[in-house]
């Protein structure tokens, strides 16, 4: 339900990535102009800047014609996906594989109870990991499993639905919709309930209906029924089963809302309070439900959706309950799907490969337990990642970034001349705010998981335990102060994020390490890759949704008509460029959904390069020697750190779900709306890079 804005958030397989290209051949078949001879060459006899992969680069390429190309060119063709992954990049990936050793090696320890004297929560981590990783024990998991699935689903009326409903959701599993604690969003000082459509087996609605989508649906379906057959039921009680969950799960699918609708933070606001709810959709007995989840007495209550919600209690009037019964066990059992026998993450594994990401193999069973860990104790893991693993200095350079950009913005801020005095002062507020609440490296206070009960009994137990620890953490913040020294990521996530509900901008430990971060780099170089990122998070406040918040979090209009429409219209210009470009085969960007992303990525390059400038002004000139100049160095440090390959599946599905632009694209679509992108690399007007007149984007 929060409305969070990152540099990549894509939750996919229990794994954070990001959109990527398929084959280098895919270049072609999407936008990339015929070969020509490179006009801009560098000087061969000068030495590559620190920083620079050289063995990535593609020197015969035209910078001017597909910088993706001439950046990435020679890592696309020489780099394999590896058979595990959908997907494989020289930034997200590489740093997670990098982290994820250490996390594997922390964890070894944590298991063997060889954790150093003192670590917080060794214990929970050694059961949790040790039980995870115990396949021998996950093959006599089912009867624990279906002992569950036989204690809730068991509806027989209304009453004992809602009561079903609450006691998983208590759990940490999503039938129907999904609860949680959320600032309003209209009064960000006060944490409320947040009610959420959530509860499909597909990752996404159009999947449900769309034509091109049917074969997907048609897996699914098998799928489903697999599944009901791997627990012991008749084929022809499981081929019954997959058709009532699919018609549950079509009628939740029809009353969601789209990903375009769900970026307006005004249309998730529907504060209906518990009063209003039990009126809307009376039908789901609500008092049953919230006793059952752990919330008895909660009042303050947003719904993403009215029309969802009615629709739940609709499928709770009239639905039979041996439906109700089949999609409530099929919820659990596809949730627990990593605690069951091999059999079940056999076939689980053989449908997401086929369907949705292509993946040879699946991931070693250690891989999955580093990422559940992390998800499951992320402060209790993190805190000994960041002991073993990050530097002062990666924290005291971020931060000087942080504040360089803040000045770059502000710098440019009072360039713009559709902007007007009162709308410009509240922006400044805002980025000074914003840039006052920056969080770099790991949560100033670590979570507290004292009450966790963890064994080595099994992991099903631990992982409902680490569940139900979560739900009832959530929960409690209903009616307090906001905690602001709260981290939505652990420390070692690849990732970041701005938070417009808190007006702060988050770097997590985990990605300020090369590409992103390097400490042998130039400092162009890094101000190319990291120095974006911190653009980027900066700009999210500013762009189509961020802006709809003011510097308190709150969802207002701050700013005045004719500067709003001013925007509006810079912006149409981001998503007309990004709607002509197509991700896969036929499969066009969809310019509205990657909006905000699209316009972070161009302010934070136009940011990070004027703050890079400013740095430089500063500081004796140091560019001669090497074979780029600073501003060369700027751009491939950010285009290396996008060189990606992924698998025809996972790009089709994250086309039609990402925010984000395909990589290729994220180098591509911006730098052509640069002049220091033309300027660096001497481009013609004419060149394939270069927009134009009104083909040409500016929004910061």
């Amino acid at each position: 339900m929060r409305t969070i804005s990152s540099l990549l958030i894509v939750v996919f397989a229990s794994c954070a990535t990001q959109q990527v290209q398929k084959e280098p051949t895919s270049a072609k078949e999407v936008a990339a102009p015929p070969p020509a001879t490179p006009k801009f060459v560098a000087d061969p006899s000068k030495p590559m800047p620190p920083g620079v992969d050289e063995t990535a680069i593609d020197f015969t390429a035209d910078p001017c014609a597909d910088f993706y190309q001439y950046a990435c060119g020679t890592w696309m063709a020489k780099t394999e996906i590896p058979a595990d992954r959908p997907l494989y990049s020289r930034g997200f990936v590489a740093i997670q594989e990098r982290n994820e050793a250490l996390l594997k090696a922390i964890l070894d320890e944590a298991a063997a109870n060889k954790l150093p004297a003192g670590t917080a929560f060794a214990k929970q981590l050694g059961d949790y990991y040790a039980t995870c990783t115990d396949e021998a024990g996950l093959e006599k998991a089912l009867p624990e499993v279906k002992k569950f699935i036989d204690s809730v689903a068991k509806v027989k009326d209304a009453k004992s639905l809602a009561t079903s409903v609450g006691t998983i959701h208590a759990a940490g599993f999503r039938p129907f919709f999904d609860i949680g604690a959320i600032q309003d969003l209209k009064k960000s000082t006060e944490v409320i309930a947040a009610l959420d459509q959530s509860g499909l087996g597909l990752p996404d609605r159009d999947y449900y209906f769309d034509e091109d989508k049917k074969p997907v649906r048609e897996q699914y379906r098998t799928h489903v029924e697999a599944m009901f057959g791997l627990l012991g039921l008749d084929g022809k009680v499981c081929q019954r089963k997959a058709d009532e969950v699919l018609s549950i799960e079509t009628r939740l699918a029809k009353a969601s809302q789209t990903r375009v609708q769900r970026r307006d933070p005004n249309t998730l606001y529907n504060r209906v309070d518990r009063k209003g709810l039990t009126e809307k959709a009376g039908d789901f007995a609500w008092d049953a439900y919230f006793t059952a989840v752990g919330a008895k007495d909660v009042q303050a209550i947003n719904v993403n959706s009215v029309p969802y919600f009615v629709e739940i209690a609709a499928i709770a009037k009239d639905t039979k309950p041996e439906l109700l019964n089949s999609y409530l066990t099929w919820v659990v059992l596809r949730s627990s799907t990593p605690a069951l026998p091999k059999a079940f993450q056999d076939e689980a594994f053989g449908f997401s490969s086929k369907a949705l990401t292509g993946a040879k193999a699946d991931r070693p069973r250690w891989k999955k337990c580093v990422s559940f860990t992390d998800g499951d104790l992320g402060d209790a893991l993190g805190r000994e990642f960041v002991r073993r693993a990050f530097g002062d200095d990666g924290k005291a350079r971020t931060s000087a970034m942080v504040e360089s950009l803040q000045k770059s913005f502000e710098g440019n801020l009072k360039t713009l001349s559709w902007f007007d005095e009162p709308t410009r002062a509240a922006a400044f507020e805002k980025v000074s705010r914003m840039v006052g609440n920056n969080k770099i490296g790991f949560p100033s206070q670590w979570r507290d998981y004292a009450t966790l009960s963890t064994s080595r009994g099994s992991f099903f137990s631990n992982s409902l335990a680490a569940n139900r620890f979560e739900v009832k953490r959530q929960l409690a913040k209903v009616g307090k102060p906001v905690d602001r020294t709260e981290w939505l990521m652990s420390a070692p996530t690849v990732n970041a994020y701005y938070d417009p509900q808190k007006n702060e901008i988050v770097f997590p430990a985990g990605i300020l390490q090369p590409p992103f971060f390097n400490r042998d780099a130039t400092d162009a170089v890094n101000f190319g890759s990291m120095g974006m990122v911190v653009g980027h998070e900066i700009t999210h406040g500013f762009d189509d949704e961020g802006r709809q918040f003011d510097v308190d979090g709150n969802v207002k209009d701050w700013w005045s008509p004719a500067v709003g429409k001013a925007f509006v219209e810079k912006a149409s210009c981001v998503k007309k460029q990004f709607d002509a470009y197509t991700a896969i085969g036929d499969v066009k960007v969809k310019g509205d959904l990657t909006l905000g992303e699209n316009i972070a990525d161009l302010g934070g390059l136009k940011l990070a390069h004027a703050a890079m400038a400013e740095w430089y002004a500063k500081k004796a000139d140091v560019d001669s020697q090497y074979r780029f100049n600073r501003s060369q160095q700027f751009f491939l440090g950010y285009a290396q750190s996008w060189c990606t390959k992924v698998r025809d599946e996972t790009a089709k599905v994250r086309a039609a779900t990402d925010p984000h632009a395909p990589p290729f694209l994220r180098v591509r679509g911006p730098l052509g709306n640069l002049d220091a992108f033309t300027t660096a690399f001497q481009c013609q007007p004419k060149a394939p890079m270069v927009r134009t007149g009104a083909e040409r984007c500016v929004v910061w």
